[in-house]
């Protein structure tokens, strides 16, 4: 086990002990000063409260959800293997302060009330609460990807990617696609509501407000789904072509000089954070089944892009030696 294997494991292990504490202490510590029961709930149309739990509730159940939700994020992550592990901080802090704030919002909301009915909605620290968890989760995406960028520079420099030689004279063109048939059912069962859904509405057989919504939701799934369900990626002089859909757009592009390493890489759902398009510690990746991915570090990004498709090495080689045959040109 590494030292930064232990660090993180060591990290997480804190920081989940550090909000249960928090979270089953708080209403414990103002119990003086709280009703028998706390207010826990508030309707969306008033200020009052229409839920509420006793005391040793309000203390024990946010901590158990924490606990499970934390072993639940991170165990799989752990079991991906490294390149997901860094995801956890990613995950788990904007959680923790999101859980913290609540149960402060619910202690503040009964402090010094003699019945929990008499608790008012906590509106600012709703607010206040959600914005701190954006900043949470920004400050774990920036740590994560700052140091996968620094992690990757060593793999990245180019002496151990594949490559090939080109003939002289001769133009080599390698081409991919993959597509995730569970993707393109979805795309059509979406479809499918979709235009059912404006049949409905252009023949007035329902009321139109929820008919629209259902129009509008599916419609977008539809198309998502469709987009993201295949990629086709293209080496040739040109550089990398990368392009989504049965119709090939929208789509990427890279000329040689615009990379500055191609590899092959195994990467699996787990380690970017699912199906389709994906923002993670490792870059963007476009993920259509677990396997071989084509793997590319634009010049001047800390970050990586890649696809999945079959064949990879042979494309990130080609992609190689007419990047080399560029720069010597």
């Amino acid at each position: 086990m590494t030292d930064r294997t232990t660090a993180r494991r060591t990290t997480t292990a804190l920081w989940t002990a550090g909000v249960t504490v928090v979270l089953a202490g708080m209403p414990l510590l103002a119990r003086d000063r709280l009703p028998d029961r706390l207010a826990t709930h508030w309707g969306l149309n008033g200020t009052s409260p229409d839920g509420s739990m006793p005391l040793w509730a309000a203390s024990v159940v946010p901590a158990l959800i924490w606990l499970v939700t934390a072993a639940a994020v991170t165990v799989p992550l752990m079991r991906a293997g490294p390149p997901a592990r860094p995801w956890t901080a990613v995950t788990l802090l904007p959680l923790g302060v999101v859980l913290a704030g609540v149960q402060a919002a619910v202690i503040r909301s009964n402090l010094d009330r003699a019945d929990w009915h008499e608790a008012r909605q906590p509106t600012g620290w709703v607010v206040a609460i959600l914005v701190a968890a954006v900043l949470a989760g920004v400050a774990g995406w920036l740590l994560v990807t700052r140091r996968s960028g620094a992690a990757d520079d060593g793999t990245t420099s180019g002496d151990d990617a594949p490559t090939l030689d080109i003939p002289k004279g001769r133009r080599l063109v390698w081409f991919s696609r993959t597509a995730n048939p569970w993707l393109q059912l979805l795309a059509a069962a979406t479809g499918l509501v979709a235009v059912g859904a404006l049949v409905a509405l252009l023949g007035g057989l329902a009321a139109p407000g929820a008919l629209w919504a259902l129009f509008a939701g599916c419609a977008v799934a539809s198309l998502a789904c469709a987009v993201s369900s295949s990629v086709q990626a293209r080496v040739s002089e040109r550089g990398l072509e990368v392009s989504f859909g049965p119709l090939g757009w929208p789509g990427r592009r890279w000329a040689p000089g615009d990379i500055d390493t191609a590899r092959m890489e195994v990467r699996r759902p787990a380690e970017v954070g699912g199906w389709g398009y994906r923002l993670s510690g490792l870059g963007t990746t476009v993920m259509l089944r677990a396997g071989e991915c084509l793997v590319v570090r634009p010049r001047g990004r800390r970050s990586d892009f890649a696809v999945s498709v079959d064949d990879a090495e042979r494309g990130a080689a080609l992609l190689n030696a007419l990047r080399t045959d560029r720069a010597r040109g």
